[in-house]
This record gives structure tokens, sequence and C-alpha cells, in this order.
């Protein structure tokens, strides 16, 4: 990184300091901002790019402890040197434990300071360089498929994703619209910038708001110390909102405010924090529906309804099954350290004649039990035999090992819940809706079965 273009941020309370490292650094060819105390050196460091951060410990409103502690939460690769004229030992081994790069004392030594900021941005190049290599190796998979409808949503994204405008995903489970929203954030300027993602159906209502938003110290019982929201993680990149319809209303109208302003406050705070992201978000119902039932708020549908883009179930693009079962039989290969098994004509017709209620992500699954029970190649015969509901085998003319009545209906329940539950992606809400139980009896339910998503 060149002198030029090095950022550096100074918080620190006294006026004097702040001038004086200002002018050396800037003698020294770097860009420096100034910041009086923690609060302010916080939003500064949300709201805009710095390459090092010089902060004092002992400040008003913040100090530098706490401002380390959230500022390593938020922008963990940025390298932050605390500085301090009453420190001691024990102070500085502190603030390096909790992420610091760099402790210096007061009065400052010219040297010193020169060489760690150099050592500082190297550490930043370094990182850069590590992320760029890592983003080549663990490339985001590949949307697999030529049909129509395929392709279509292939065009879309290219259309979108260098734009900030929000997408709406809709799909039935296993279809792949999370991989949709990772595509929409890869080819988008944000692309090197967090991708966060955020399941409302897997988080209790509850928690859902201190989630999205955040929460501050002692603001509910087990609000042991302050905790950074979803929104403030995914400042300047992408927010994936999944199964956003099961997100409860109160959190509907702050996700409201946060499109419309452009700015959160976290639960027990009266602070409005500036956020920059872009929303994706998905869901497997139908929205319009829950409007009806007042179950979703209509203003929020139409923040979020700006790009539409529905992906295909699997039994709507079956003529991609061909493609996408070679590349799954090279990857499952590939994970199982196998030769890629050969697949023949027959079964991929007969995998082409099955309705998947789970979609890809069945596929996949189904592909994965074929490469491990079939012999050297995968047939039309291996489809017929593995291809099967498990519980249909277990509970066929097995009924003797069953001690009495009790035992097979506590058998069955359990297995109906398994297979609701992995039908709906583990979407308690909708499982509930779907089986017409209250969701707590279905937590109880879950917990007296000790059923685990796998």
């Amino acid at each position: 990184m060149a002198k030029a273009s090095a950022k550096i941020l100074i918080i620190d309370d006294e006026r004097s300091i702040r001038r004086t490292l200002k002018e050396i650094l800037e003698y020294e060819g770097y860009k420096v901002e100034e910041a009086e105390d923690g609060m302010e050196g916080m939003v500064q460091i949300k709201t805009k790019k710095f390459d090092v951060v010089f902060c004092d410990i002992k400040m008003p409103k913040m100090d530098g402890m706490e401002v380390l502690e959230n500022a390593s939460k938020l922008r963990p690769d940025l390298p932050i040197v605390m500085i301090s004229g009453h420190a001691t030992m024990e102070t500085a081994v502190k603030a390096v434990k909790a992420g610091a790069f760099d402790f210096i004392e007061k009065p400052l030594d010219l040297n010193r300071l020169l060489i760690t900021v150099r050592n500082a941005l190297d550490k930043s190049n370094l990182i850069t360089e590590t992320k760029k290599l890592r983003r080549r190796a663990s490339k985001v998979p590949e949307i697999v498929g030529e049909s129509p409808l395929i392709m279509k949503i292939k065009e879309t994204i290219e259309r979108v994703a260098p734009t900030d405008a929000r997408v709406f995903v809709t799909g039935e489970n296993g279809t792949g619209k999370e991989l949709v929203a990772r595509w929409i954030h890869e080819k988008s300027p944000r692309k090197d910038a967090p991708f966060v993602e955020v399941n409302c159906a897997a988080i209790p209502t509850e928690l859902i708001e201190s989630e999205l938003f955040g929460h501050e110290k002692g603001s509910f019982t087990s609000a042991h110390k302050q905790h950074i929201g979803k929104f403030e993680q995914a400042n300047g990149g992408t927010l994936f909102l999944d199964e956003i319809g099961d997100m409860s209303l109160s959190a509907q109208a702050k996700v409201l405010r946060a499109l419309q302003e452009n700015k959160i406050s976290r639960v027990g705070g009266d602070k409005d924090i500036p956020v920059d992201v872009r929303i994706v978000s998905a869901t497997n119902k139908d929205l319009l529906k829950e409007v009806e039932k007042m179950r979703f708020r209509l203003d929020l549908y139409h923040r979020l309804n700006v790009i539409p883009m529905k992906v295909p179930s699997l039994n709507h693009r079956k003529e991609d099954i061909p493609l996408l079962a070679n590349h799954f039989i090279k990857e499952v290969c590939n994970t199982h350290k196998m030769k890629p098994k050969p697949i023949t004509k027959n079964a991929v017709k007969a995998l082409q004649d099955i309705n998947w209620t789970g979609n890809v992500r069945e596929l996949k699954n189904i592909i994965e039990r074929l490469i491990i029970l079939s012999e050297d190649k995968i047939t039309s015969a291996d489809v017929e035999k593995y291809v099967f509901s498990p519980s249909d085998v277990t509970m066929s003319n097995n009924f003797d090992r069953f001690k009495n009545l009790q035992e097979f209906k506590e058998y069955a329940e359990k297995s109906f819940l398994e297979h609701k539950l992995k039908k709906n992606n583990w979407n308690v809400s909708k499982t509930s809706e779907e089986i017409e139980i209250q969701r707590s009896h279905l937590y109880n339910k879950i917990d007296k079965y000790k059923l685990k998503r796998q």
C-alpha cells in the first residue's frame, strides 16, 4: 500500500496530542482524520474505511478499551494501536489480548510511532492479499443449469448485481435462494465487504430485534455486554434476510425504519447509528397472503420487493438434472476422496422421474447416497433400490420391535415430526403451522425426542 493512499484515524480527547500526531503522519504522506472521544471514533470507524487507528485509553463517554472491543467486532482486520500516558504493564497486556495491534506509551517516540505504522500497514496488506487468495480458492458454488428458467435467473443476477437495488427472492425450500443472494453480492461493488446472513425463522421472536440491531449492556436481563447486530456487521456489504416471512411485526417496523432512513438504534439505546447495507431478502411464503392475515406489513413488502426473483423448483427444470447429477458426483467424490463414479443414462432418466419435494438440496443428498452405496457405477437399479423413504422401510413388517401401543405411538410421532422438520428445513414456525400445533408445543416435542438438525 502506498503511503499516500493509507488513511489513519486518531482518537484522543487531548487536542494537542491529536494535532502533533496529525502533523507527523501527514508529513510522512498519510491521510489523517481525528475524533475527540470514543463515541465519535466508533461512528467514523463504522462509516469510513481506515487502514490504521490510534486510540487513547482514558477518554470520556467511551474509553479506549471499549472502542477496541467494539471496533474489533465490527472490523476484525483493522489494526488498532493503543496509546496512553498512564499505562501499566497489566494494561498493555490486557489491550494486546483484547486484539490491539500494538501499545505505545506517551510521550510518543517518533521512530517507534513510524515503525508501528509501517508494520500495521504491512499487516493490512498481508490480510488483503490473503483474502484475495482465499476468494480464488473458495469461490461461491456455481449455479448449475441451462434450462430457460435458470438462464433467466443468471441473466437477472448480472443485471441487478452492480446496482444497490433491493432484491426479493422467492421459491421452495432447497431451490437455492441463498446461492442466488450470494451471487448478487459476489458480482456487486460490495463483494469485498461482508455478506451477512440472518435466518429469521431460526431466531426466537424475543431475540430477533437484538440479533438484527444489537443491544446495549443492561438493556435486558441477560445483556451482560454490548452486542453489535447484523445490520452493523454488514455495514458496507450485503445483509441477506432469509425466511423474512417469519419475522415478528415489531422487528418488521424497525427494519422498515432502517430501510427508510439508513440508520438503526440498538435495543436499549437512544442513539441513531448510520448503516450502509444492501438488503436481499428471501421467503418460501406468499407474503401477500401473510399481509391479508395481518402477519406481514404491506409497506415493508413493497420496500423489499424492488427486484422480484422466483427461483424455480427442481420439478420445473428437470432438464437440468443430468448436469446437476454430474456436478454433484464430482463434488461428492472429491469431498470423500473417491474416483468419480459414472452414472448411466437410465439412472439419470430414473432421477428425472422422481417428484423432488426437497429440490436441489434433496438431489445432492440422494447423489451422495448413491455414490456411497452403489458399486462401480450408478445404475437405474441403484436408484430404485436406494431412493426410498427410510420411514416406510423402518415401519413395514417390523411391528414386533414395539413392546406396547404407547411405545409405537411415540416412535411414530418422533418419525413424523422429524420428517416434517426436515421437509421444512427446520423452520419451526412453518412446521408448527403445517401440523397445526403451537410452536411452544413443538419445541417441547423436539426436546422430548432429542431431535437435532443434521
